[in-house]
């Protein structure tokens, strides 16, 4: 099979490198129009359940980027000048420019050709037997047959900007700031041993009456190194470059699709479907599209049947995780609603946020309830250990007797 992968993003390239192992007489091109080492984001978080799938996957892909992220085991909030701080899931996180760097490297390894600063356009689709679109949520490709595809757009309401620092977190750390014109919080991860990701948001109110609706990219930082001053230690925030112009403020677009295919073109990663970045979870959901459709093309030898397998298979499991990036984007859009709590229950309510019944619930009344559930669970687990312990001394002081 001839395959054109159309983006050079973590999901085309992992495609391009399953589809080589399966079968190493694939004519694979990975096409990205950027130049190499060009990507922006700085870096990406997953969680160990994804490496389990790399690893069944592709071993040498897995073990290479396991070697070059970092961990951390706890959750860390400051709230008003206060901290919390929470165990949780062992997570990870990896420059995005290294991830893509392995995964080129493997790609090449395997015989896929990879071209960079190479755009495809939808009136000139390389000839293939298969093209696939991975080339983005604003993906040109998809846009050519939106009404096709059933494209839906939703925007959320605050405003976002990725930025890095050199400040090292040692744990997946949340800090919410009062400023005169409302609240500012952002989210940071390390993704290096010298590297962390910092992630800003805001309403629309805080962000226009902070100036930063019309501030450049240089003064926005310099007012966020401000408002953040206490969690960066002395460590700058560090943007893309470009200091006369206006900061990458973006609005949060939701994007799904009824269909993920047409003919021989199909959608996947960010062209197919998006979720809200406080779940962590992009990258490691636009690679699980990649085994997918991968595994379909294994499975069914008919192009058609298999294309149609692996739209219903993604759509039918994303459910979960876009219920989820739906309540947690609403959860940071009412902040207000749970910023009053004492910083231990806001924080384990920002645990909770993607339940479907929170919004609905007074907060402290779901704290109260969620909290006596955990210790019925807890009792639960210790009658299930304690029991069998005591049923074996019964019975051996009865055949004792």
């Amino acid at each position: 099979m001839k395959i054109a992968c159309v983006g050079g993003g973590p999901a085309g390239l992992y495609f391009a490198i399953l589809m080589k192992l399966q079968d190493p007489s694939h004519e694979i091109t990975v096409h990205e129009r950027n130049p190499a080492g060009s990507t922006y984001g700085w870096g990406v978080t997953y969680w160990s359940g994804l490496l389990d799938k790399l690893r069944a996957g592709d071993p040498v892909s897995a073990l290479a980027v396991r070697e070059n992220s970092v961990s951390w085991r706890e959750g860390v909030a400051h709230v008003g000048g206060r901290t919390t701080v929470h165990p949780g899931d062992e997570g990870y996180g990896i420059g995005r420019r290294r991830m893509l760097d392995l995964l080129a490297e493997r790609a090449r390894s395997l015989g896929v050709r990879v071209e960079y600063e190479r755009e495809i356009t939808p009136g000139d689709l390389p000839e293939a037997d298969l093209v696939v679109a991975g080339d983005g949520v604003n993906s040109a490709l998809r846009e050519s047959h939106a009404d096709h595809f059933g494209t839906e757009v939703s925007l959320g309401r605050n405003h976002y900007l990725w930025l890095g620092t050199t400040r090292v977190f040692p744990s997946f750390t949340f800090s919410f700031v009062e400023t005169d014109h409302g609240w500012v919080w952002c989210y940071a991860y390390r993704f290096a041993e010298d590297r962390s990701t910092l992630v800003v948001e805001c309403s629309p109110q805080t962000w226009s009456g902070l100036g930063l609706d019309r501030a450049s990219e240089a003064d926005s930082l310099a007012l966020l190194e401000k408002v953040f001053a206490d969690l960066l230690d002395g460590h700058p925030l560090i943007g893309r470059s470009q200091p006369d112009r206006a900061a990458a403020w973006l609005t949060f677009r939701t994007l799904t699709n009824r269909t993920w295919h047409r003919g021989n073109l199909v959608l996947l990663g960010d062209a197919a479907h998006t979720t809200h970045y406080s779940i962590g979870a992009g990258t490691t959901l636009a690679l699980e599209d990649a085994i997918a459709l991968a595994a379909a093309l294994r499975d069914h030898p008919d192009l058609g049947t298999a294309l149609d397998a692996y739209g219903r298979r993604r759509r039918a499991e994303l459910l979960s995780a876009q219920s989820a990036a739906r309540h947690s984007a609403r959860w940071y859009e009412n902040l207000p609603r749970y910023i009053g709590l004492p910083p231990d229950q806001m924080f384990a309510l920002l645990g909770q946020r993607h339940s479907p019944l929170l919004p609905y619930v007074p907060p402290q009344l779901y704290y109260r309830i969620d909290r006596a559930a955990g210790r019925l669970e807890a009792l639960r687990r210790l009658k299930r250990w304690i029991g069998p312990k005591v049923a074996r001394g019964v019975q051996s002081r009865t055949r004792r007797g």
